[in-house]
This record gives structure tokens, sequence and C-alpha cells, in this order.
């Protein structure tokens, strides 16, 4: 101890880093508070609030919009029905309008004509499904005994009498939910009543709206103003087009997919090809989904019907005309149609037929595309792209006096940046 010497303690250095302790009021790395943070603060909670409070605004009209739609369902039905079943009949109108024909003759006479087609569709077909069900039925009763064979065997080895117990469990099941089975029918049968009505006062609408359609767009822009006249009647006309080149579109594709499947099913021999081919058709109006659930009917009867290995010819066949379908077909009529990505295909289908059932999934895809022309023409707006004025440099605008107004079209200077083309817009 002795031999130790106490060096001086040395003065810190005023250049030397502020070491960090465990005493109190020891200094931090963290940045001092600058005078301004508060201030920020505030102003995004203020502005975070403001956007929770319009977001929930938003919200809050959106709900009520949807069950205001909910309870004035029964109304819309026809008339959206109306409105799809008007954009396929406008052509052959039009062309009798333009040849002179009255507007009220043209409406009935291609009316009647289009009725007296879909009811002749329907006698050529109702004798073969009559026909070729029974023959089915009995079929069917075979497919079961060799299930039942089939169970029997290695590997299950189920002998009768278990099959018989199920089977007898099944019909006490059936037995005991009666009233249920009675209740689905008669909410089936009404259901079908409601369809009907539905559909014959939608048949009542399309002679109006083939009558005085042109008239809708001008009366419409007259109830706003000047100003936005030209808006209402391109977006009106845009939303027209939109539906009219999905009827044109599905109707194509249905008759390309039941053209060709009928032709595979007729070759294997495969009853009810016609009727097959038709509900096929219709299906089509259904993207996606319709074709799938179709396609599954067809492998079905042929499953009942021929056996295993043809069922499985059939399901090659409708995949390979589907995939033709949507890889070659689809690009090259849709052009510049509504273009909307599968996936918003499928959710709006999937969408609509949770929340309205079949009707729902019939009408998902072209409420989408509309919702879609909507948001195109918005942004486009905002953007400053005149989308009111066509690629001819043409603006719509309400001309006319108290007596009356017509649509006109003004020349306009053409904007320079259009935006993209619906082609380059698909993925929206």
């Amino acid at each position: 101890m002795t031999g130790m010497k106490l060096l001086p303690r040395r003065a810190p250095s005023a250049e030397a880093a502020p070491t960090v302790t465990d005493v109190p009021g020891a200094a931090t790395s963290a940045p001092a508070p600058s005078d301004e943070r508060g201030a920020k603060l505030q102003r995004g909670i203020r502005t975070l609030a403001i956007f929770s409070a319009e977001l929930l605004l938003i919200v809050l009209a959106l709900y009520v919009l949807g069950e205001v739609l909910g309870m004035l369902w029964v109304v819309l039905l026809p008339i959206v029905l109306g409105l799809l079943i008007t954009t396929v009949l406008w052509p052959p109108t039009r062309f009798l309008r333009r040849h002179g024909w009255p507007p009220a003759l043209a409406a009935a006479t291609v009316l009647l004509g289009a009725i007296g087609v879909f009811g002749g569709v329907i006698a050529v077909i109702a004798p073969q499904v009559v026909d070729q069900v029974e023959t089915l039925a009995d079929q069917v009763g075979g497919g079961l005994q060799d299930v039942q064979e089939w169970l029997q065997g290695p590997p299950f080895n189920i002998d009768e009498a278990q099959i018989g117990d199920a089977v007898d469990n099944a019909i006490n099941e059936l037995q005991s939910r009666a009233g249920d089975i009675a209740g689905y029918a008669a909410t089936g049968a009404s259901a079908i009543g409601n369809a009907l009505i539905n559909l014959v006062l939608a048949l009542v609408l399309v002679f109006f709206f083939l009558k005085d359609g042109p008239r809708w767009v001008p009366w419409l822009a007259a109830q706003t103003s000047r100003r936005a006249a030209p808006h209402v009647a391109a977006l009106s006309d845009k939303a027209w087009s939109t539906l009219s080149e999905f009827i044109r579109q599905q109707a194509f594709v249905g008759f390309i997919d039941a053209l060709f499947i009928g032709i595979g099913l007729w070759v294997l021999d495969v009853p009810l090809v016609l009727p097959l081919a038709v509900i096929t058709f219709f299906a089509a109006f259904v993207p996606i989904i319709g074709a799938f659930v179709a396609g599954a009917f067809a492998v079905l009867v042929a499953l009942v019907d021929q056996g295993f290995g043809t069922a499985i010819a059939v399901l090659v066949i409708v995949l390979v005309v589907q995939q033709i379908e949507g890889n070659v077909l689809q690009p090259i009529i849709q052009g510049r149609g509504f273009n909307l990505h599968p996936a918003v295909v499928i959710l709006a289908v999937t969408a609509g037929s949770s929340l309205a059932g079949i009707t729902g999934a019939f009408l998902g895809v072209p409420v989408a595309a509309l919702i879609a022309v909507t948001y195109r023409y918005t942004r486009d707006q905002l953007d400053g792209k005149s989308p009111e004025v066509t690629d001819g440099g043409m603006r719509a605008q309400v001309t006319g006096d108290e007596t009356g107004v017509r649509m006109t079209a003004e020349p306009v200077a053409p904007p320079t940046d259009r935006g993209p083309a619906p082609e380059e817009d698909a993925g929206e």
C-alpha cells in the first residue's frame, strides 16, 4: 500500500461525449423536442379525426342507401331486368324506326318477335327433356345399384345390411323434416310466382323503354343545370354502352360455348344435348361461375348415362372450350369493353349471389361494370381530361325552351390528354 501513488484526477474535456449513467437527471440519446412538435401533433390528430368522421358518414350513407334499395328492390328488379332486355332488343328496334316505322309499332313488333323466338326454343327443348328424363331416371337407379355393388366389394366390404340401415336412416331423416321440406317447396313456389310477375312487368317496361327510351337522356339532362347536362348525357351514354357491350359479349361467348360443347355432347351420344346447350348459353351471362356450373351439369348427365369414361371426355371438352374462350376469344371480343379483372368478376358474382341469389349473381358483373365506368369518368374529370368530350371533339348539350328540350352535339376542342384506353385500364 505504501508503494502506490495517487495520480491527480484529469479534468473532463469539453469535447468529450456525455455518458449515460443511472443517476437521476442523466442525459439520454433521444433528441430534444422542438417547439413545433405539439402543434404538428394536434394538426395530425385533428386531420385523423376529421377523416374518421367523414369515413363514418360515408359508411352510414352507403348503409342507408343499401337499406333503401333493399326496400325498393321489388320495384327496381323489373326495371333492371327491363333495361338489360332492352339492350338486346334496341338494335332491331332502332333499325325499324330509322326505316320509317312508328316507335310504338317498332317496339311491339320486336318485343313480340323476341317472345315468339324464346317460346319456340322452349317448345323445341321441352319434349326432349320430358322424353329423356324418364330414361335418365332409370339409369340413375341402375347407377345406384352399381354403387351399392361397388361398396360391397373391396376395399370397403360394406354388407347389404349396413347399406340398408344407411338408406333407412336417410328416409327417416327426410320424414322427420317433412314440414321443413314442405316449407321450402312453398317458398320455392312463391319465388317462381314472383319471378313470373317480375318477368311480365319487365316485358311491359321493355315496350315503353323501346318506344320512349331516346327521350330519357334529354329529360334527365333537362333536370340539371346547363353545366351539368353534358356530364349527365356522357355518363348515361357510357353506362348504356357498357350494358349493351356486356350483353353482346356474353351472348356471343355463350353461343360459342353452347355450340362446341353441344357438338361434343352430340358426338359422344350424351342425352339432352339441346337442353344442355341452352343451359350453357344462358349460364354464360354469369361470367366464370355460370360456365363452371353448366359444365358440371353436363359432366353429371354424361356420368349417369354413359359412365365414367364418357364423363371424363365431356369434362375435357368443357375445359378445352372454356380455356379457348377465356384465353383467346375473350381478349379478342372484349376490345374496348368494360374490362374487369377476373378477380373483380368473381367477387362481384359472389357478392351478388350472397345478397340476391341467382338474380344477384346475374346482375353482379353489370353493376360492378357500371361502378367502374362511374369511377373512371369521375377520375378523368378530376384529372382535367374532359371525359364528356368524344374522340371527335363533340360534346352533348341541352337546347330548347319551355315546350321541350332535345340533345344536340356542339364542337369543342378535344383534350390533348384523354388518359389510357380501356384496354390499358383493364387492371383497375
